[in-house]
């Protein structure tokens, strides 16, 4: 009963997130969340959320800034890594393939118009792709919340 009400909670903090910042779902399975906030304020947002979650952060990727680093210029773009084992692990248990998109994502990156987006793999793409047991889709699904609270 425990695992039921963890996951209609998780569930329903997933569909008011999504409601709340009208996500654009691609048909390759990425979530685009707008974000009111620069990719760098957007970024330490996510990196606070993750800090006080108990969320490990293994690493933030500046695409831009490499892209400088060699003499191109690039829209402000950085990437997130980060997980939990204690939620990965039984995942990867289940469903090995899915070590390939885990640890978890979120690419914070401007667009031309100066919009700032949040972009993370669908959960339910994954589910699909790896053939993930419904009863552990909750365990990669927080990163709809994530991306919602960082955006706001």
């Amino acid at each position: 009963m425990r695992t039921w009400l963890a996951a209609a909670l998780l569930g329903g903090l997933v569909l008011a997130a999504l409601a709340a910042n009208s996500p654009v779902a691609k048909s390759n399975g990425i979530v685009d969340v707008p974000s009111k906030h620069s990719v760098d304020e957007t970024v330490d947002r996510v990196k606070s959320i993750l800090q006080a979650k108990g969320v490990t952060l293994f690493a933030v990727i500046d695409h831009s800034g490499e892209a400088g680093k060699v003499g191109m210029t690039m829209r402000p773009t950085k990437l997130l890594i980060f997980g939990s084992p204690k939620a990965g692990t039984p995942v990867m248990l289940a469903a090995p393939s899915i070590a390939i998109d885990l640890p978890l994502k979120i690419l914070v990156w401007e667009a031309p118009d100066g919009r700032v987006w949040i972009s993370y793999n669908s959960p339910q793409y994954l589910k699909d792709r790896h053939a993930l047991p419904a009863a552990l889709l909750p365990n990669i699904a927080v990163v709809g919340a994530l991306a919602a609270e960082a955006g706001e």
